[in-house]
Formats: structure tokens, C-alpha cells, sequence
């Protein structure tokens, strides 16, 4: 009984991190193992009886703050209309040389959005040549800022078919390759997954979503283009690409630029995946959930199996 109410107070710390209070069906999806449903229940009403959780309706906190619970309602609907825009943005973007995935990612794959929300997307590009998608893609996003839909097209992360596995492993990256929201490239989107199947081990009752990815239509353009470049030449041009933008952003670090957000910008590279990283944002919030848990983590009085 003890670990089924440590992981719910663990769970709800993770979210906790984000001021995003859950239901009882999403604390259980997130759980770090499995229990039966009789055992959850249980706990969960044990912790709210003795105020180690609050309850607010059909919504559940370590905060007795009930501003958490009109955030949320009204980040879900900011985050329904800004998924609505995103399915339009994927079938453009999926018109892209070498572009063979799409997905939501960021705060909006969790179903939250507020004023300043960008659609971040999570890009999946034909075998080596994420480089050249990605400049492709990057050159069209500067067009975007002069009508200012720049916030719609916010496409941080990239891997490529050769390398469909996140590196690090951890409760972060586990949520957040569950709760992508894939747009386009339903084919790769499950190869992706398959991948990706050590996700389990951290988030065991969650399954992933592909019934909303799109599959890929032809297109002469793209068909063409890439006959030219699936050649020595592509492969030089690529890493090309790679080595100037690997080179742009270090400098940018370096210098200690910073994003609208003020964290000094970064972005790790690779030949097959490129991911942008302000202040070391990923080791931070990790540093964070594992203080929120020993705030938390006060083992209960009593039991209610005594009972």
C-alpha cells in the first residue's frame, strides 16, 4: 500500500513542476509500476483524507490551490484550438523534402497552452538527411516572421530514420516521447515507438498513440527533389549543413545569447538528431523533480489496509 501512495505523490511532483494538476486516470497512466485499479483507489483516497493530496472535483494536487484547477481549464482550451492549427501545419509541412514524421510536442502534447504557447513539433526526416530538411525548413521559418506566425512553426526537435532512438532515458524524456501528439507519417511514427519501447519501463500502464498520425501521400515535387540529392552529393551537402549550424549555435552559446524566454540558447547536435537544450533545461528540471519528491515523499501515518 505504501508504494502505490508513493507513486501517486511522485507522480503528481513531476506535474507538480509544471503547476498542471491531473485526473485519477492520468496520475494512473503516469504510475512508475503497475497496480490493480482497487489498490490505486484506495491510496488515492487515503492521501486526500489526510490532505497529502487535494482534491478538486475530478482533479487532484499537492497544492491546496484551486487557481491550479482554472489554469488548467483554461490552458485545455487554449490547447484544443492551438491542435486544431497544428494538424493544418503538419499537412504543409510534411511537403518538405525528406520530411517523413510529424508530431506535437512541448507543453501542447500535454494538453496545455497558454498566451505565450508556441507549437512546438517533433520532425522525423529521412535517413541522413535530417540536415537538409532541417535548413529547408528553417529557411521557410523565416518567411513566417513576416506575417508573425513564427510561434506556429516551432520545430525543435529532429531525428532521422537511421537513429529513431532518444539517447537519454529517463522519467522527462519517457513522458515526453508518450504524449507526442503524431500529425503525419503513420508508418514511421510506429517505427518510432517500437524504437522507443523502453519508455515502459518508466511509464508501464501508458500506451502510445498512432491512430491520429496521417500516412504519407506522394508528391512530385519532393519525389524529384530528392532523386537529385540521394546521391554522394546529398551526402556531402548534409554534413555541410550540419557543421554550419553545429557552428552557428556553439557560438551562440558561447556568446550567451538568449531566447525570448531568457535562458541562454543551445542546441545539441549529431548527424542524426538535432535538439535544442536552454539552460541545460532537461538536467535542471530533473534536478527540480527530484527535490519536489523529497518535499514530498513523508511516509503516511497509518494505513488504511489496517482498516
Amino acid at each position: 500500500m505504501y508504494e502505490v501512495k508513493e507513486n501517486i505523490l511522485a507522480t503528481l511532483a513531476y506535474f507538480d513542476i509544471f503547476k498542471y494538476p491531473l485526473t485519477s486516470g492520468e496520475i494512473f497512466v503516469f504510475l512508475k509500476n503497475r497496480y490493480h485499479q482497487s489498490d490505486f483507489d484506495l491510496a488515492l483516497r487515503y492521501l486526500v483524507a489526510h490532505q497529502s493530496v487535494y482534491q478538486f472535483g475530478n482533479l487532484y494536487s499537492l497544492k491546496n490551490d484551486y487557481s491550479l484547477v482554472t489554469r488548467r481549464f483554461n490552458g485545455n482550451q487554449k490547447a484544443a484550438e492551438l491542435v486544431k492549427i497544428a494538424h493544418k501545419i503538419g499537412d504543409w509541412l510534411i511537403r518538405f523534402p525528406y520530411v517523413r514524421g510529424i508530431a506535437v510536442s512541448g507543453s501542447l502534447s500535454k494538453n496545455y497552452a497558454d498566451e505565450n504557447s508556441d507549437i512546438d513539433l517533433f520532425i522525423i526526416t529521412a535517413k541522413n538527411r535530417l540536415w537538409i530538411a532541417r535548413t529547408i525548413m528553417h529557411v521557410f521559418k523565416k518567411l513566417t516572421f513576416l506575417v508573425g506566425k513564427q510561434d506556429y512553426f516551432c520545430m525543435n526537435y529532429y531525428i532521422d530514420e537511421e537513429q529513431l532512438e532518444i539517447r537519454e532515458k529517463n522519467i522527462y524524456t519517457a513522458i515526453e516521447v508518450v504524449t507526442l501528439i503524431p500529425l503525419q507519417g503513420d508508418t514511421v511514427i510506429e517505427q518510432f515507438y517500437t524504437a522507443n519501447s523502453w519508455t515502459r519501463e518508466y511509464l508501464p500502464n501508458k500506451i502510445m498513440r498512432i491512430s491520429s498520425a496521417k500516412p504519407l501521400k506522394p508528391s512530385i515535387f519532393k519525389t524529384v527533389f530528392e532523386k537529385c540529392l540521394n546521391n554522394r552529393l546529398g551526402n556531402l551537402i548534409d554534413t555541410l549543413l550540419m557543421n554550419i549550424t553545429s557552428g552557428r549555435w556553439r557560438k551562440k552559446t558561447e556568446q550567451k545569447k538568449t531566447n525570448s524566454k531568457g535562458a541562454v540558447m543551445a542546441m545539441e547536435t549529431g548527424k542524426h538528431f538535432a535538439k535544442p537544450d536552454p539552460g541545460n533545461f532537461q538536467a535542471r528540471l530533473l534536478g527540480q523533480y527530484e527535490k519536489r519528491i523529497s518535499q514530498v515523499m513523508i511516509e503516511p501515518q497509518g494505513d488504511l489496509l489496517a482498516n
